[in-house]
């Protein structure tokens, strides 16, 4: 749904919300009953937005389109559901990290060759969403063993129904253990990556791969920077790293 042009993906979410909140009515549920069971499903349906402000506008779209409409009111502890129903989602203590970027597929496919590893090793996508970095992951190495740890349980669920094949627990990303990946995959944000480098460096063997779509370890010197179909940067780094300032006075030095 996320590739129809917008707004489309709302129109259809929306749609849906009414629809079930119209079905629920006509089988007698209790009134607030659907009213939130309703706004809960545009809540979970907004992962469908492929920016922030589309998923706000399709998770609030029924709960404000009902409250114009005066065709039922919602008690405050209803409200009180909804947002419960988004931090389930979307988590507050991961909106530091990346929000919802689903990896583009066959985005790693060139991992493969400038990051060889060994068949059956261990490799992570670190904040995994709904799978679309364990897709792109597989693609480019079918023989690893591929982990996936999502904070959001429902987005950790639906990761494991997209991608049986793959281990997918749910869990921070942060407390993890990264010392038995031979590569683990980021696809975060800015601010996340010195955290990333310094978790990688106190956990991750010599000879591991720590690689980033997009966003750049600045205190790294990266080991090969790729291009992927969209013409974003995919930054591949391997430990131990070289920091940058180290390789700068190297420079200086000769």
């Amino acid at each position: 749904m996320a590739r129809l042009p917008w707004p489309i993906p709302a129109l259809l979410v929306w749609s849906a919300a009414w629809g079930l909140y119209w079905l629920m009515g006509q089988a007698g549920m209790p009134a607030p009953v659907p009213l939130v069971l309703a706004a809960a499903a545009g809540v979970l349906l907004s992962l469908a937005g492929n920016s922030w402000w589309r998923r706000a506008i399709i998770a609030g779209g029924f709960p404000v389109s009902l409250a114009l409409s005066g065709a039922s009111a919602l008690p405050a502890w209803g409200w009180l559901l909804l947002l419960l129903s988004l931090v389930l989602v979307y988590p507050l203590n991961a909106w530091r990290d990346a929000p919802l970027f689903p990896t583009p597929a066959k985005a790693l496919r060139a991992l493969e060759k400038n990051a060889p590893l060994a068949a059956g090793v261990m490799v992570l996508d670190a904040g995994c969403g709904l799978g679309h970095g364990l897709c792109a992951l597989r693609d480019a190495y079918p023989q690893a063993q591929l982990h996936g740890i999502e904070w959001s349980w429902p987005l950790r669920a639906l990761c494991a129904l997209r991608c049986p094949w793959a281990r997918v627990r749910q869990g921070d990303i942060w407390r993890a253990d990264w010392s038995p990946y031979a590569l683990v995959y980021l696809f975060q944000r800015p601010e996340s990556m010195a955290r990333a480098v310094v978790k990688a460096s106190a956990d991750m063997r010599p000879g591991s791969w720590l690689v980033s779509l997009e966003f750049e370890a600045r205190q790294l010197l990266a080991e090969a920077v790729l291009t992927v179909p969209d013409g974003r940067p995919l930054w591949l780094y391997r430990v131990p790293f070289v920091m940058r300032k180290a390789a700068d006075a190297a420079t200086q030095d000769k």
